[in-house]
């Protein structure tokens, strides 16, 4: 067992390495170093709180056997999932952060050792302290599951609207803040474990509402918006524990979950609140809803052969990843084709943008697996200007960030939203199975622009075809 003072500069040294690891996260190059980071932090912190103090002896089998069975979990889906499940992977971990939050919150508030520390206003703030991270744990479980069946289509992507779903929002918020006022006036335990029961049925209902009510064009948006909620929930089970440690943490996933999720809704020209209220997106992969302008003209094919000829005689390329590319685990076989082409002479990009794929950074970590230089990655507003340029640029499996609809029809649901100008190409190759429309359910003009030509087909075993071309 460590002194209380030792395991204070623990959590500091700790807290250090989390900022850093935040830091070596901003980049590709240095993502590995921030992970590395963090491990180290994590491990430490774990350390000092199992040595530290607050914890007996006698405890240490029980903590032991409960790591023991999360990391064995942990180790086997790390080696399991699929890069196409990690999205829903992360929304199920969000959920366990939130379930925590309110179990420790209701054992903490049923614990007498911990409810005879405080008297007068320190106990009403340690009050305030559990209900709120109660609440905000019971949202993140829920709204993180509900998410988790979206984005492995357990769930349809399709938005839920309930009639008056404001006024129902609205009108459970009142009653969350007159359960917190007969929770903080409760005598006794028994008394206040009645509002407390309400207000946690409320928040589970609150959070399956909200996120059923978003649609799967939005779903990068909520992965980093329930990364923000189990930040703050952590960091009210710190205040409720008062352990600095998790509320420094917490602090720093919340904030930047927050600031994540501004930025993704600022790449889909989007509100935040507007996407909180739902109603945008429809099911993938199913014809586009009604409204604004149909498509006009025809579709043009291209073969795997013909698609190598024109990428062979390019000077400048630009691939532009999407989800289909991650279905198709089909990254290994893009690296292979750049690297022949960059052997070559010819000029290779990528170009991504802030919501390719189902979850923020989806295509950045595709793309990283397969060794792809991050040199040669750019964001969306980098390479955007150079599309006129461009001799070819090839789009493999994205549909959403590349339809001109948003630009050019001000009534599409995605209207507003930026792009990836593949249009301005000389030619642009998309790779699609067939000509459904993506997750936003709206159908893509680009199909039929002239320049366009589609490879049909799943993209590993096109892009298998294009590379036996190349090196034919």
């Amino acid at each position: 067992m460590i002194s209380a003072s030792l395991a204070t500069v623990a959590y500091i040294g700790a807290t250090i390495l989390f900022i850093m690891s935040l830091g070596g996260l901003s980049h590709p190059e240095s993502s590995r170093r921030g992970n590395l980071f963090g491990i180290i932090g994590m491990t430490l912190a774990v350390l000092a709180t199992i040595f530290g103090p607050r914890v007996t002896p006698a405890g240490y089998a029980w903590i032991i056997g409960a790591m023991a069975v999360g990391a064995t979990i942990g180790l086997y889906a790390a080696r399991v999932v699929r890069m196409t499940q990690m999205p829903e992977l992360v929304a199920l971990m969000h959920s366990l952060v939130g379930l925590a939050a309110v179990l420790v919150g209701f054992a903490n508030y049923i614990d007498p050792a911990a409810a005879g520390q405080f008297t007068g206003a320190e106990k009403t703030i340690h009050e305030i302290e559990i209900y709120l991270g109660v609440l905000i744990g019971a949202v993140t479980f829920s709204g993180s599951i509900i998410a988790f069946g979206k984005l492995s289509g357990k769930i349809s992507g399709k938005p839920v609207l309930l009639p008056g779903r404001h006024v129902m929002n609205l009108a459970g918020l009142l009653v969350v803040i007159g359960c917190g006022g007969a929770f903080i006036n409760a005598d006794t335990v028994a008394e206040g474990m009645t509002p407390l029961i309400v207000m946690t049925g409320i928040a589970l209902l609150f959070g399956i509402h909200m996120v059923m009510a978003i649609g799967g064009a939005d779903m990068p948006v909520v992965v980093s918006m329930l990364n923000s909620y189990s930040g703050w929930a952590a960091a009210a089970t710190g205040f409720m524990l008062s352990n600095d440690l998790l509320i420094v943490t917490g602090a720093l996933v919340g904030s930047s979950g927050a600031i994540l999720s501004y930025i993704m809704c600022r790449a889909m020209n989007r509100k935040f609140l507007a996407v909180i209220a739902g109603g945008f997106g429809t099911e993938g992969g199913k014809p586009a809803a009604k409204g604004g302008a149909a498509p006009a003209g025809e579709v043009t094919p291209i073969s795997a052969v013909e698609t190598a000829e024109l990428l062979r005689e390019a000077k400048r390329v630009i691939i532009v990843p999407g989800y289909g590319m991650a279905v198709a685990q089909a990254q290994h076989t893009v690296y292979e084709i750049t690297k022949f082409l960059r052997e070559r002479g010819i000029d290779v990009r990528f170009g991504i943008h802030p919501v390719a794929g189902r979850m923020p950074g989806h295509m950045n970590v595709l793309l990283a697996e397969a060794r792809v230089p991050y040199d040669i990655v750019f964001e969306m507003d980098e390479l955007n200007a150079d599309f006129p340029d461009t001799d070819v640029a090839m789009v493999i499996g994205a549909n959403d960030i590349v339809n001109p609809a948003a630009q050019d029809d001000p009534t599409s649901p995605i209207a507003g939203m930026p792009l990836l100008a593949v249009w301005k190409a000389k030619p642009s190759i998309v790779m699609k199975r067939s000509m459904a429309s993506g997750y936003a359910g709206v159908d893509n003009p680009l199909f039929y622009k002239d320049n366009n030509r589609m490879l049909f087909g799943d993209a590993k075993k096109m892009l298998d075809e294009v590379l036996v071309a190349l090196k034919s």
